[in-house]
């Protein structure tokens, strides 16, 4: 019976476990290729940035399989002198052997890297990430590889292996955290309904995304805000903020540029939060046409723990209005819009639709309006719906709901684009037609806003 849906599934269960180490300002690396759908799930929820970290073992010239030792990126090795003295390996072999591997390593690097730098790791806390370890040949290789890169503690985050090689490894990690030790263990994948194979164009495509830089809890070590001009910061406010609602206080992030023209609260889907690399892209997108952005949690670490919670539209909704009436009241001369990914899609339509709304625009990425399905007739705000052309099943579900949708609406397909954008230009086209949407309604409603 298989424990994860797919890796992404296997990521957002990762991440429940890994949350306490979001304080640590840790650095999320993924083994390619599996381990990178995992990673980006962790990095996402823990506000981390996300980087690949590709190592190659050596293995003794006469029995491969035999590591020696392995090599990183820049220059990197690390070598078991014993195995390199009872093999007797001559340092002519070893050298050719390196040279080899470590030709294959920078290879697989510009290739998933396009390019940038990797994450500078010195004194970080480093939570290296695959899809599941069976030998821990390479996990070993890696863990030891990001220590060599100046890593503080290395973290080793798994959702499946045996427990055998979670005790070894765990002389090699400061600490080793893995969801499921089954047995008899035989294959990673057979713990998966999905394991099917990770291209390279698709771990390329999740690394550019990832590398965005975000404004949130990557911002030290991303590239610097575009938004900060020379002559001086075009925001007004760039801030953390706690929205109360239900007596519950949750996390997030408002930035407001000078003379926006309104401002667009976020409700990220499942298994997500304010930290979506997708939802800030769009932020920044907004920001720079000029449109304020608030990206908050609907739920608090404690109830996201409660899967129920995440299918609860209505207590979502709930507090997508509260967080509403808070930005009424700060920024009374701004218009409000929502943008809603997935399930967060569905809330932002089911808030809109609640009588007295004065949100003057929605639109959804990628979202499950059939989740608010009877509520949409109500809505009066104008509707964007935005779906990739290859996401068969949702296109048919924002079809039926375009349908019941009585405002002004527009069904736009991405081609080419999947459910999560990640094909190269995909999401710039979504943040595209989301900033035309907003400033065209937005323009129009502001001098009412305060009204």
């Amino acid at each position: 019976m298989s424990l994860f849906r797919d890796r992404e599934d296997a990521g957002e269960q990762l991440a429940t476990r890994l949350a306490g180490f979001a304080d640590d300002d840790p650095v999320v690396l993924g083994l390619p290729r599996g381990g990178v759908p995992v990673a980006r799930a962790v990095a996402g929820v823990l506000g981390a940035p996300l980087d690949v970290i590709v190592v190659r073992k050596l293995g003794v010239p006469f029995q491969p399989e035999l590591g020696m030792g392995a090599v990183g990126e820049d220059g990197v090795r690390v070598l078991n002198e014993e195995i390199v003295r009872l093999a007797r390996v001559e340092p002519d072999e070893l050298a050719r052997v390196e040279t080899r591997e470590r030709a294959e390593v920078e290879a697989r690097a510009r290739r998933f890297r396009g390019g940038r730098p990797r994450i500078d790791l010195t004194g970080r806390t480093v939570i290296v990430i695959d899809d599941g370890i069976a030998t821990g040949g390479t996990a070993r290789a890696a863990l030891q590889v990001a220590r060599a890169q100046g890593a503080s503690r290395v973290v080793l985050a798994v959702p499946v292996a045996p427990i055998e090689t979670v005790q070894e490894l765990r002389g090699v990690a400061d600490e080793v955290v893995c969801l499921e030790t089954p047995t008899p263990f035989l294959a990673i994948g057979q713990w998966y309904r999905d394991f099917s194979q990770v291209p390279d164009e698709r771990v390329t495509a999740m690394l550019a995304e990832a590398a965005v830089p975000t404004g949130i809890g990557v911002q030290a070590h991303a590239a610097p805000d575009p938004l900060d001009a020379p002559g001086g910061p075009l925001h007004e406010r760039d801030e953390d903020v706690s929205l109360l609602a239900d007596e519950t206080s949750l996390p997030g992030h408002l930035t407001i540029p000078a003379n926006a023209i309104g401002l667009v609260l976020f409700a990220h889907g499942s298994g997500s939060s304010r930290h979506s690399p997708r939802n800030q892209f769009v932020a920044r997108a907004l920001n720079q046409a000029g449109v304020g952005t608030l990206l908050f949690d609907l739920l608090s670490p404690r109830e996201e723990l409660h899967r129920a919670n995440v299918f609860d539209i209505e207590l979502l909704a709930g507090r997508l209005v509260a967080a509403s009436a808070r930005a009424r009241t700060d920024s009374p001369d701004l218009p409000i819009g929502y943008f809603g990914a997935s399930t967060g899609a569905a809330a932002a339509l089911w808030a809109a639709a609640e009588p007295g709304s004065k949100v003057v625009a929605v639109v959804s990425r990628g979202g499950r309006p059939d989740l608010a399905m009877h509520r949409l007739a109500a809505v009066r705000a104008p509707t964007l719906l935005i779906v990739g052309g290859h996401d068969d099943v949702v296109i048919d579900l924002n079809r039926k709901a375009a349908r019941q949708l009585t405002c002004e609406h527009c069904l736009e397909i991405v081609p080419g684009a999947t459910h999560l954008f990640e094909e190269p230009g995909a999401l710039e086209t979504v943040a595209t037609l989301a900033a035309d949407w907003f400033g065209r309604h937005f323009s129009v409603a502001r001098p009412l806003a305060s009204g």
